[in-house]
């Protein structure tokens, strides 16, 4: 049997991390067993479904890597499909048309609940409708089976019992014909020939109802793995007053998505004490079944600290692939200067997010507006004058502009001016940078190149006369 699995999100919103997660879950199982991961896009909410919410999943699935084998499909391209197959369980007695008025099935409610009874309809439109009201659109609805049990050998749950005394005849046609929820996803899965499905658990109430449907169509139901859902640190359920849950959210706050991934998949599911995970070993080494059943708790620290590990161990091309984009978004040319992933190697040992490293960075491909003040007032000081005078006529005449000569030429003026090497390199790297911090100082003037380094020298040397003079 191929292993066959599909990622299903509703085009409502952005691909929030917990999607991102389903999603990851069943690309790692199709990818593990040789499979097929499907993307379907659950679109039947007309009201709430947008263009732009299809764009953001297909954007963040992208960004991810989560490459699908086929798709995306689309459920409001299948609505014939849909109707074909309400057609025939009509013809066959699996569903029934219901005439109940909106003002029946409300007082219904309301009378269980009075009683503390679990709302149900009561099945009154079940064995037909003799006289059917004139100008009245039926729904359809499913003839649930009224005795017996579904039960559902979850992969992550154990075995779930539902009575099926429990679950009402469900709409599966609205009036207007067009079809519901769980009835789209039974013929999806069925057509698709889903072998698994994977999702949150806030699906497992839906899961006997479909399984009786697709049983009533003789087809066997795939198997089910219901993944618990994601807390905020506070243990409440994660949303967006917990910050960023959009997947490009992280993209646009400087995770690379490797350090995503890594996270989402430790979000539930272990592999001993192991915390690092390549693609290639999650893929290796992933088993549903060890998916916790109980919620987990989102830890931001644990991910920017993920995110770091890759920032500083990952293939330096890999991170200035993504780098680019964020110094695009400072109005940044990455032409425009030093190689970027010169730049990485040189920068990745300290920055926690790739919007870090490029404010960090941008300075190497434009100039500054101004010095940091506080580190000017401490380094570019009148005393500093005569030291990065000489050492800038230094820098003009090494023969090649490389570390070890930049290097012999800070230290050459440190020790011809009895100075410690500190006190020539952080006036230069203000000079040059902006601000006393920046990668080791030769390795930063050969970044920036000879003529950018003896511009900037020149600008610093008239700061500091200027300084002078206003002393």
């Amino acid at each position: 049997m191929t292993i066959r699995t599909r990622f299903a999100p509703s085009p409502t919103g952005y691909l929030h991390v917990g999607g991102a997660r389903t999603a990851l879950f069943s690309w790692l199982y199709a990818r593990k067993h040789g499979g097929t991961f499907i993307l379907r896009i659950e679109d039947t909410d007309l009201e709430r479904s947008t263009a732009e919410s299809v764009d953001a999943i297909l954007q963040g699935m992208t960004w991810l890597g989560l490459e699908y084998d086929e798709g995306p499909f689309f459920q409001t391209h299948r609505f014939p499909r849909y109707k074909e197959v309400i057609q025939q369980m009509l013809r066959e007695g699996q569903a029934y048309q219901c005439y109940c008025p909106k003002e029946r099935l409300e007082q219904l409610r309301a009378e269980q609940m009075a009683r503390k009874e679990k709302p149900r309809y009561d099945g009154k439109c079940r064995h037909g409708v003799t006289n059917p009201p004139a100008g009245v659109a039926p729904v359809v609805r499913f003839k649930n089976p009224l005795d017996g049990v579904v039960v559902v050998e979850d992969l992550v749950r154990g075995r779930v019992i539902f009575q099926n005394s429990e679950l009402d005849d469900l709409i599966i046609a609205r009036g207007d014909g067009s079809p519901t929820y769980n009835f789209t996803v039974v013929v999806d899965d069925m057509d698709m020939k889903i072998t698994h499905v994977i999702r949150g658990d806030d699906h497992l109430n839906n899961t006997p109802r479909q399984m009786n449907m697709l049983k009533a169509l003789n087809y066997a139901p795939p198997v089910y793995a219901h993944v618990p859902m994601i807390l905020g640190p506070d243990g409440a359920r994660l949303s967006k007053r917990h910050g960023a849950v959009s997947v490009m959210q992280y993209r646009d706050d400087g995770y690379l998505p490797e350090a995503l991934l890594n996270y989402l998949a430790r979000l539930g599911w272990s592999h001993g004490d192991q915390e690092v995970f390549s693609i290639d070993e999650m893929i290796k080494l992933f088993d549903v079944t060890n998916v916790h059943s109980s919620a987990a708790a989102f830890n931001p620290e644990k991910l920017l600290w993920l995110n770091q590990h890759y920032i500083k161990n990952g293939d330096p091309e890999h991170v200035a692939h993504h780098l680019s984009h964020h110094l695009g978004r400072l109005g940044v040319d990455p032409a425009a200067g030093p190689d970027l992933v010169e730049v990485v190697m040189a920068q990745r040992e300290r920055a926690k997010t790739l919007v870090e490293m490029a404010q960090n960075s941008a300075f190497f491909y434009r100039d500054f507006e101004q010095y940091d003040p506080k580190d000017a007032a401490a380094h570019l000081k009148p005393e500093a004058g005569k030291p990065l005078t000489e050492l800038r006529a230094r820098l003009a005449a090494l023969p090649q502009w490389e570390t070890a000569a930049i290097h012999a030429a800070v230290a050459g003026v440190a020790e011809a001016a009895g100075l410690k090497l500190g006190k020539i390199a952080q006036p230069l790297r203000v000079a040059v940078a902006g601000r006393a911090v920046s990668p080791p100082i030769d390795v930063t003037l050969m970044l920036l190149g000879r003529e950018k380094t003896l511009a900037r020298l020149d600008a610093a040397l008239e700061h500091i006369r200027k300084q002078s003079v206003t002393a």
